[in-house]
């Protein structure tokens, strides 16, 4: 079969490594930079859109962390973490555990008894167990007990010729505190490590998430400001996207070429946004070795092609964030969507005057209390102007897609003219 040939180089997915990590040089070696900080003063949020490639970033680093001699830790957060602080402690010991399980803290001689002669060394590690049993022996908050844990858990491994340990979680938008429960996991996560960074203890933290990550770390406590370097990943430059094209081919050897013609199409239909260009790639790619397989056909019209490809992009990605969505709120998308800046940002007041065209406009209450429930679904966010964005890459561009096959279907005129 002539896939089996030519296997795909693309790979499309959530957090999926690229065949060529095109365009972040600089972000790479902003991280560098972190890992020769004598004193962690700088932390890092790895922040942007879904779809820029945070996952695939942060998962970049860590090899560069490990050569640098660092430790690393870390996983996904999700909602659960942020239950209690509790949760947060035990996420944090499980990670600590696979690091350090291995390390002796201390060692018992045996002695004989009986018919047996010969006495043999018992090791005590520091494995979950063992920094369990250390945390709920250390008296005082929950607050008190980790920064008393790590503390430690440092002072039996700084003399092994480590730099420090990363602790790195990803979807950390997910994390809030609950103050109706008197429970603030967010907040301790903050305070402990700016306390045991205090203490030249070189335990670094960096969270990637959405847009919405930082503002909320900022309101659990104000210092995140000082405490943060924050690294907001945006869609690549058309000679990067090239790039994310060219090379995965060319590193495979593949006798597949895109023309001229095709990559601009890429270019202009994916973004600049490096899960799509992987995604529209990857599907330009089977559509040429099905062609050939089926007619030896090996010229394609990729006009055509990039509308099938968009369709099945829709269906894949934004099909079922727009299914979650109520009416209403389709129809307040529908007006933020066909506005001149709706692919940057947007005020409540643009939104509000949009829509005085409609049967039922909207009020800025109404518009402000909507938009917050769309944050919180992830589908906008509002950044430190107090103005409003996507939180979905492109995703104004599907419901302007959306909208004209309503009008193709039901023959109707366009209600929301671009503005």
């Amino acid at each position: 079969m002539v896939t089996n040939i030519f296997p795909n180089p693309f790979r499309p997915g959530a957090g999926h490594m690229p065949p060529y990590l095109a365009g972040r040089d600089k972000e790479i070696q902003d991280f560098e930079d972190l890992l020769v900080q004598e004193v962690i003063v700088n932390n890092l949020i790895l922040t942007g859109l879904r779809g820029v490639g945070k996952t695939v970033l942060l998962d970049t680093f860590r090899p560069l962390a490990i050569d640098s001699k660092w430790l690393w830790a870390g996983t996904d957060l999700s909602e659960s973490v942020s239950i209690s602080e509790e949760k947060v402690v035990i996420r944090l010991l499980t990670d600590l555990s696979a690091l350090t399980s291995s390390f002796v803290i201390s060692s018992k001689e045996q002695i004989p008894f009986g018919f047996n002669t010969s006495s043999h060394i018992i090791n005590h590690y520091l494995d979950y167990d063992t920094l369990t049993h250390l945390y709920e022996s250390i008296p005082g908050l929950v607050s008190d007990k980790l920064k008393a844990l790590l503390e430690l858990v440092w002072h039996c491994i700084r003399d092994e010729g480590f730099s420090g340990i990363v602790f790195a979680y990803d979807e950390a938008q997910t994390m809030s505190d609950h103050a109706e429960k008197e429970q603030y996991p967010l907040s301790l996560l903050l305070d402990v490590f700016q306390s045991v960074q205090r203490k030249d203890i070189p335990f670094m933290l960096v969270l990637t998430g959405l847009p919405t990550l930082f503002p909320k770390l900022v309101e659990a406590r104000t210092f995140t400001e000082r405490m943060f370097r924050v690294m907001f990943l945006d869609r690549l430059e058309e000679s990067d996207i090239k790039e994310a094209i060219l090379c995965p081919i060319q590193k495979a050897e593949c006798p597949v070429r895109f023309t001229d013609n095709a990559i601009s199409e890429i270019i202009k239909s994916s973004g600049g946004y490096p899960y799509f260009i992987q995604f529209i790639c990857k599907e330009s790619f089977d559509m040429y070795l099905q062609q050939i397989k089926v007619s030896g056909e090996t010229h394609i019209d990729y006009r055509k092609a990039i509308e099938d490809i968009t369709r099945k992009l829709d269906n894949d990605f934004f099909a079922g964030r727009w299914a979650k969505v109520t009416d209403r709120q389709r129809e307040l998308l529908q007006v933020i969507a066909n506005l001149s800046n709706s692919d940057e940002e947007f005020s409540v007041q643009e939104v509000v005057a949009a829509a005085k065209s409609l049967p039922k406009p909207f009020s800025s209450s109404h518009v402000n209390q909507m938009l917050s429930t769309l944050t919180n679904a992830g589908l906008v966010y509002k950044n430190r102007h107090g103005r409003y964005s996507f939180a979905v890459p492109l995703l104004g561009q599907y419901i302007r897609r959306q909208q004209k096959e309503i009008i193709k279907r039901k023959g109707q005129l366009d209600l929301f003219p671009k503005q």
